[in-house]
């Protein structure tokens, strides 16, 4: 981890398990069933799981399985959220909140590539894994607790749809 790492992980502690719960919650009880932002939650959970999975992976070679697994669902979530939902943050008029959403997924992506180049039984890895992982939590903390619910209220229910419909096919074409 590098210093910069070090420095803005112990300025941003992550939020508590049970703000985490709360605002899981709010989102789910905003989604409708089958709708954008259930979908979103239930990626949201298949990205945790393959964050466990990771990092109880033994083994070099369980660590990079698991790391490309967790790097694919990661990669595909964020380009159907930067294609779709990004884009109608900044049409509801939250567009501030549309910039550090792309921001923050642009360098979930970068430390990505970053563990890619270290040796997985290192403690370099583990280090960065678990910057990686609070950045990725708290990213998903900050739209669970309100830029989706937000969203979720603000656009038009015809706009919903049509984000529905879209955040599937761009999710689709990258995970198959």
């Amino acid at each position: 981890m590098t210093t910069l790492d070090k420095v803005i992980a112990s300025v941003t502690p992550l939020e508590s398990r049970e703000k985490r719960a709360e605002a899981r919650a709010k989102a789910r009880a905003a989604a409708r069933p089958g709708d954008w932002l259930s979908l979103i939650l239930d990626h949201h959970e298949k990205i945790e799981t393959a964050f466990e999975n990771l990092k109880s992976a033994s083994g070099a070679a369980a660590r990079r399985t698991a790391q490309k697994k967790l790097a694919t669902l990661l990669n595909g979530h964020a380009i159907a959220e930067e294609a779709v939902i990004y884009p109608a943050l900044a049409d509801a008029g939250m567009m501030i909140d549309a910039d550090l959403a792309y921001v923050e997924q642009v360098a979930a992506k970068m430390q990505l590539a970053a563990l890619e180049k270290l040796d997985p039984d290192g403690e370099d890895y583990t280090d960065k894994l678990g910057h990686l992982e609070g950045a990725v939590v708290h990213h998903v903390y900050e739209e669970e607790r309100h830029w989706f619910p937000s969203l979720r209220e603000k656009a038009p229910e015809a706009d919903q749809d049509k984000m529905t419909e879209r955040y599937q096919e761009e999710y689709d074409r990258y995970i198959g």
